[in-house]
């Protein structure tokens, strides 16, 4: 049976009030909770504008003057604040450069490449160790442990060699003069300067050292042929400075030493440099002997002109003096007292032809450094002409 219809009808409006009232509900709710977010969006808002504003106030009224006089202004305007105190502003952004650093230029120190494509210089070429010589002169070394010797020795006919930590990087001392004069005669064939051309002794050249013509008056004029003499038979290390400034300097040097594909051999200082600071390795500088015989590097001239001086070297008491006086020998030694050394060409009387190299690290002004290198060299020299290389 039927339900009546009013019974259907009262219910049916039942359901019709709940919804209805249902919706009125979720409609007032909903108004106030967008109301609700519209608020705390806004203070957040304004909290955040509000700590903004107060780190742009800080860094206007504290950080932009403290950044703008003690950094901007003295890098734009290149001017310290307080010029009483002396600031270098190249260190403080670079603070590397003072430990790492091969090249200088214009003061700053600074790394650059040291490969060179196609250097000037012919690298020397190596056959085989010299086993049986490396080992005496190990031997010999183990009898002077205070010294710490670099030894390097090739020869012309077999391009055998000996090497005795001949890459480790040394102090050049006065053998520096080697690729000092190399330069010059570099400039001269370029038409740089002329063997006759003539330099004013200043006081800014006068070194203390080695050489005669610190003791000489200021004014004094030579000829660039009489310095580069100098330079070489007395080690002057003022005729060194004045070639090496007349040739464009430290930079000029080690740029053409890069040019030239030494990768450790640089100028660092003027002469005297009593602190070492110029280094070569005793392989580099047997590259650099090598290449004065080289007619694709230098001309018959030059060639004979740096012969012509590096045989006169009054400085006989090292490598020259463990050879017979029948042997030749073209050199140039050097001594700052922690370092002595001595590099060159020996021609044998039976013909044979070797470049030899001695750098010897010792206590400073140790005589047994002078000794070790007389004995090396006798022993260098006994092997060359009695060994079939």
């Amino acid at each position: 049976m039927a339900a009546p219809q009013y019974k259907q009808s009262y219910k049916q409006n039942l359901y019709n009030d709940y919804y209805t009232n249902q919706n009125k509900y979720i409609s007032n709710i909903r108004p106030a909770k967008i109301k609700r977010k519209k608020i705390e969006k806004k203070r957040s808002n304004l909290f955040a504008v509000v700590l903004q504003l107060l780190f742009a106030a800080l860094f206007v009224f504290y950080v932009e003057p403290f950044y703008t006089d003690n950094i901007t202004r003295p890098i734009v305007l290149r001017a310290q604040k307080y010029p009483e105190i002396k600031t270098d502003l190249t260190r403080i952004a670079f603070p590397t450069t003072d430990y790492l650093h091969n090249n200088h230029l214009l003061g700053v120190s600074f790394l650059s490449s040291v490969e060179t494509k196609n250097p000037q210089m012919q690298a020397l070429y190596e056959t085989y160790h010299m086993t049986n010589l490396e080992n005496a002169l190990k031997s010999l070394t183990a009898a002077y442990p205070s010294l710490a010797p670099s030894i390097y020795v090739w020869d012309y006919e077999s391009g055998k060699y000996a090497d005795l930590n001949a890459q480790q990087v040394y102090p050049t001392a006065s053998i520096i003069k080697i690729p000092v004069l190399i330069q010059l005669f570099k400039a001269i064939e370029m038409g740089m300067i002329n063997l006759d051309d003539k330099i004013a002794m200043t006081d800014y050249y006068k070194s203390e050292g080695s050489g005669s013509l610190q003791f000489k008056g200021v004014n004094s004029i030579y000829t660039v042929d009489e310095l580069a003499r100098v330079m070489i038979t007395e080690s002057d290390n003022s005729a060194t400075n004045m070639l090496m400034d007349a040739t464009g300097g430290m930079n000029a040097m080690n740029s053409s030493l890069r040019k030239w594909g030494m990768k450790e051999t640089r100028v660092n200082d003027w002469l005297p440099d009593l602190q070492g600071t110029n280094v070569t390795t005793s392989k580099e500088m047997a590259a650099m002997l090598y290449n004065i015989d080289n007619p694709n590097f230098l001309t018959l001239n030059s060639r004979e002109k740096i012969v012509d001086y590096m045989s006169h070297v009054h400085n006989n008491r090292l490598i020259q003096a463990g050879l017979p006086s029948s042997a030749i020998f073209i050199h140039k030694t050097g001594d700052i007292g922690k370092m002595l050394g001595d590099a060159g060409i020996v021609y044998t009387p039976n013909g044979k032809k070797y470049i030899v190299v001695m750098l010897v690290n010792r206590p400073y002004n140790s005589p047994l450094g002078k000794d070790f290198i007389v004995k090396a060299s006798s022993l260098v020299y006994n092997y060359m002409i009695n060994t079939n290389l």
